[in-house]
């Protein structure tokens, strides 16, 4: 979402997942005063995810209404029984609200300018849409960025503070990634997707799956979401070894993983699940010389970043059988191309990034983002990302 100078409407935005995203908005609205003082005159926003619905609700003057009043209304927006625009009749008091959704991810920078141009505040969720400097440098309003998570590489932060635009971010939680991690290895292993449709269509008990106790698990990256999944394969008594380029053995120890190379890792896991940050160290980290040392049985999961993994190299060795097959939440472009052969291969378990779509992490990243709002309003920026900016302005 973003401030808008001038007009007259207020942006409440309604997101498809969970009711933690509409708490946001209902939150956001309350700082009408404040948007009024500052000069813009309320909140806007850009789609940021490809089925998110996104409202613009009129004169929020009046009181607003309850979470249980919205809730309808937003049900109505997200199942597209509401027309794009429409009217409300006095759903806010004797006046007709006018209602405006965008339900579609704008890939091109120019649109996305286009689209936002007018705002001075923008928040936007996770690397959905990108945030290079030409497309900084095209927004001449812009002066504060919102993003969830405390760190996101498709902003150019660099550019951003040559711009005098703050970012800030958000906490988060880092269960939920490393919860949905272990839905897909018990999805892989147990062959739940294939299961569960057999048995809808009427068979019975189709395949033979492998139990976790006593096999490796190989953890690449032990940081939070790491030590996390770490932990429930010790609880599952799964042999946990980790890598990654830092990883000391005293971090391995408070975990209570053994330690082990980057080759051994690979050529002893029967399940390979990754954690670690995205970068220049990282990108390509496993290609298909790395996929022809794995176990012929073993399974890749991937719920951090697409490009870590050599895309090509693993569906080529999906395809040849080089792996046992792949959970797979990101992938080198989002949302993935409809053609893409991912969608067609029997041995991967599929999910449209989803490690961070959970409602107690949209609770914290939405609260956080009014926080991030409202602090600026208020003059005191918080959990900034480039405080140069902020040093440079208050000096």
């Amino acid at each position: 979402g973003g401030i808008a100078e001038g007009g007259a409407e207020r942006f409440v935005d309604l997101d498809a997942v969970g009711p933690g995203s509409l708490e946001f908005k209902l939150r956001a609205a309350h700082l009408d005063r404040r948007l009024a003082g500052f000069g813009g005159d309320g909140i806007a926003g850009i789609d940021t995810r490809p089925r998110d619905r996104q409202a613009v609700f009129g004169d929020l003057d009046r009181p607003l209404p309850s979470f249980d009043d919205l809730l309808p209304v937003g049900s109505d927006l997200l199942a597209g029984r509401l027309p794009s625009p429409c009217v409300l009749e006095g759903f806010f008091g004797d006046a007709p609200e006018v209602v405006a959704v965008f339900d579609d991810h704008l890939a091109d920078p120019d649109a996305v300018a286009e689209r936002l141009r007018g705002f001075d505040i923008v928040v936007i969720m996770r690397e959905r849409t990108p945030f290079p400097a030409a497309l900084i440098d095209n927004l001449p309003n812009l002066k504060l960025l919102v993003t969830t998570g405390m760190r996101n590489l498709s902003i150019d932060l660099d550019a951003a503070t040559a711009r005098g635009v703050i970012v800030s971010g958000t906490d988060s939680v880092g269960y939920s990634p490393a919860e949905l991690t272990w839905a897909l290895i018990l999805a892989l292993m147990r062959n739940i997707p294939k299961e569960d449709r057999a048995t809808r269509e009427g068979r019975w008990q189709t395949a033979l799956g492998r139990a976790l106790n006593g096999r490796v698990l190989g953890v690449i990256g032990l940081g939070k979401i790491g030590a996390r999944v770490a932990a429930v394969g010790k609880a599952l008594e799964m042999d946990v070894v980790a890598w990654s380029q830092n990883l000391t053995g005293e971090r391995c120890a408070e975990a209570g993983v053994r330690q082990v190379g980057f080759e051994d890792l690979l050529t002893a896991s029967d399940v390979i699940t990754i954690h670690t940050v995205l970068s220049d160290r990282t990108r390509g980290l496993i290609g298909a010389g790395e996929l022809a040392k794995m176990k012929p049985t073993a399974y890749l999961v991937n719920t951090s970043r697409g490009p870590i993994i050599e895309e090509a190299a693993l569906i080529t060795a999906l395809k040849d059988g080089t792996i046992a097959g792949a959970g797979l939440d990101v992938y080198d472009v989002e949302p993935l191309p409809l053609d893409h052969p991912s969608r067609n291969l029997e041995n991967t378990v599929i999910t449209p990034h989803l490690g961070y779509v959970t409602d107690d992490n949209y609770r914290v990243y939405f609260g956080h983002a009014v926080e991030d709002i409202g602090a600026y309003l208020d003059g005191g920026p918080v959990r900034v990302l480039n405080p140069e900016v902020v040093e440079k302005t208050t000096a």
